[in-house]
């Protein structure tokens, strides 16, 4: 274990408590518990805001359940905590806030383990598969729900789909990453749209309703608000005491990387200078959405929590921000609302990119950031939202078509 892995367990441990503690105290305790409870039984493709449909209180139990069992599972697998596992762990409990849940990811990590087993390898090789993969949460759920088979049919309907997309998951992701060839931070989520594809023309052929819905919870409450600036804070001073004096030196290393994957900041610079950059990340995310007057509900956290954890592994402000004003700027330019669902989620989920700003400069992350948002904003109706990483998708795609015209030209000056 490297000396400060047990010091990352304590600090998101506290994290996660910190979590569950604000929602108890938002809704109290029974309220808190059948809300949780009740989630389990709903619909959970996007975009639907667990903040509304299972109140405050049981949409953060069930974020930071998640983290929790998250941890375990790293833990058991006898994986490092580290700049990945980092990122799984708090794009899981932002995700918990709007498609994910115990009772529709344990399937798919369950054939993502079987995959192990088949191809003979540990678990751990495939930790990160399944953790990520559990974008698929939204599949098992409408099997579950949605499909209408009730009773112990519907129940292992869903169960089985699950195990079969977690099956096929580390197949398709090696072929989805050799496409944008490392260029797209949310591989998994490619690789989940890819699949989603497929899953919602099979249900659409069985007359089976796929289309896309939007349950955003527009007044959410102080708890929410504050909920993010609270772990950056915590994430900045943590790192701050780790790194003393050596902290702008390992920041300015860490702007230095392009953040193609794989980039573990943690490893490669410091786990201090790592977690200050996820906490620098975190309010600058907050700070503009405090400045357009967004909803901060369960989705916008999910994205904010998702940034946050990548910036231990690929994003920093330099390859990220010029990605996120490329989408401002498709948003002003095609005259959409700053602070509309699909705008919003598209600026924090679009920073997926940033390794192109990192290695081929600003221009080419604002031209992605912007070619993003028109893509993103079709996307999600072709897998019917079955995969809850729609951004990780659609930015599989963009950086897929970047990466190509930018290898061919490259390969025509050599010729020249």
């Amino acid at each position: 274990m490297y000396s400060y892995e047990r010091k990352i367990y304590l600090l998101l441990l506290l994290a996660l408590i910190g979590i569950i503690i604000a929602g108890l105290a938002t809704d109290g305790i029974s309220d808190s518990i059948r809300g949780f409870l009740h989630l389990q039984t709903m619909a959970a493709r996007l975009i639907n805001d667990f903040t509304l449909v299972g109140g405050i209180g049981g949409a953060l139990l069930n974020a930071g359940l998640m983290g929790l069992l998250s941890l375990l599972l790293i833990k058991l697998s006898g994986v490092t905590l580290s700049g990945p596992t980092v990122a799984a762990t708090l794009t899981i409990v932002g995700f918990s806030l709007f498609g994910k849940k115990p009772l529709n990811t344990v399937p798919i990590v369950c054939g993502v383990f079987l995959a192990s087993k088949v191809a003979g390898k540990p678990f751990r090789s495939y930790i990160l598969m399944a953790l990520f993969g559990t974008a698929l949460g939204p599949l098992v759920s409408y099997l579950f729900v949605e499909a209408g088979l009730s009773g112990p049919l519907g129940i292992l309907l869903g169960i089985v789909g699950g195990i079969v997309a977690g099956f096929v998951l580390p197949a398709l992701a090696m072929a989805m990453l050799r496409m944008h060839e490392g260029f797209n931070l949310y591989n998994i989520g490619f690789t989940c749209g890819f699949f989603g594809l497929f899953a919602a023309s099979l249900l659409a052929a069985a007359n089976h309703d796929i289309s896309v819905q939007i349950v955003w919870n527009t007044q959410p409450k102080i708890t929410l608000t504050l909920l993010v600036p609270c772990i950056a804070l915590l994430f900045i001073v943590w790192g701050a005491v780790h790194d003393g004096a050596r902290l702008g030196k390992n920041l300015r290393s860490i702007m230095k990387l392009s953040g193609r994957l794989p980039s573990d900041f943690m490893e490669s610079v410091s786990p201090g200078a790592a977690l200050v950059n996820a906490g620098i990340l975190g309010m600058a995310g907050t700070a503009y959405l405090f400045l357009i007057k967004a909803d901060i509900n369960g989705p916008v956290i999910g994205g904010l929590l998702t940034v946050m954890g990548f910036a231990t592994f690929g994003k920093h402000p330099r390859n990220s921000f010029p990605v996120a004003a490329g989408v401002i700027a498709a948003t002003l330019v095609f005259g959409k609302s700053l602070t509309a669902p699909g705008p919003v989620l598209a600026l924090l989920f679009a920073t997926t990119l940033a390794p192109l700003a990192g290695e081929f400069g600003p221009f080419i992350g604002f031209a992605a950031g912007f070619v993003h948002l028109l893509i993103v904003e079709r996307s999600a109706a072709w897998h019917g939202g079955l995969d809850l990483y729609n951004n990780g998708f659609a930015g599989g795609l963009t950086a897929t078509l970047f990466v190509a015209i930018i290898q061919w030209i490259k390969a025509l000056k050599r010729n020249q």
